[in-house]
């Protein structure tokens, strides 16, 4: 069971998260008013080929180019919420230097809150990061995400690279982790047991997997 600290914490993440999915919704509101607004752009930009006014039409692609600088979607999965987690901790874990493989398909009729699959996948991406971290040869760090629906089930395969070793990986494993690694098992944990889910890791020679299946 889980004390009220972990429950506290697994609230403050709830908030954290739903206020990082309303950021990642403007995004994308952004992106389709930009999209709506394509062909006036392109009219703007010929009028002022037409009448010789190259300068005019240099200045206005420079200010279309930095309006869609802070806008990049490399990952899109159908859901904007797991658009936003995806999009936000991936990009940080590229600037790593780790190789990133990302598969995601799910379908829009899920039992488990978006939130809750915020929660999931944001803290095995953040402890997975944090064992890549620790490796210093960069070419051997990679994080490999799968997530589908399998018999009535939402499937989660994370492995990362690791140079931890652990032969028992059990709930005194998960107490007995320090920091953000810890924590973060632990709200895996409270996730996974809130929805009578099943959860394994395993560690294998610079290896760590975690499988998740959520009845639906």
């Amino acid at each position: 069971m889980f004390g009220r600290y972990e429950k506290r914490i697994l609230e403050y993440q709830t908030k954290a998260m739903e206020k990082q999915v309303a950021e990642v919704n403007e995004i994308y509101m952004t992106m389709r008013g930009w999209r709506h607004d394509y062909h006036n752009h392109l009219q703007k930009l010929s009028a002022h080929l037409q009448e010789g006014q190259i300068e005019e039409a240099r200045k206005y692609i420079r200010e279309l180019g930095e309006s869609l600088d802070d806008i990049k979607i490399k990952y899109q999965t159908g859901n904007v919420s797991l658009d936003a987690i995806l999009n936000s901790k991936l990009s940080l874990a590229e600037r790593e230097q780790i190789e990133i493989h990302c598969k995601v398909e799910l379908g829009e009729c899920l039992t488990v809150s978006d939130i809750d699959l915020c929660i999931l996948l944001g803290n095995l991406i953040d402890n997975a990061v944090e064992s890549c971290q620790k490796i210093r040869a960069k070419e051997e760090r990679f994080l490999r995400i799968y997530m589908c629906i399998r018999k009535q089930q939402i499937y989660i395969f994370v492995t990362n690279a690791t140079n931890e070793s652990v032969r028992k990986l059990d709930d005194e494993y998960v107490s007995k982790k320090r920091g953000n690694h810890g924590h973060g098992l632990k709200r895996i944990n409270i996730v996974v047991d809130k929805y009578g889910g099943f959860i394994k890791r395993a560690n294998e020679p610079g290896v760590f997997a975690t499988e998740i299946m959520l009845p639906l």
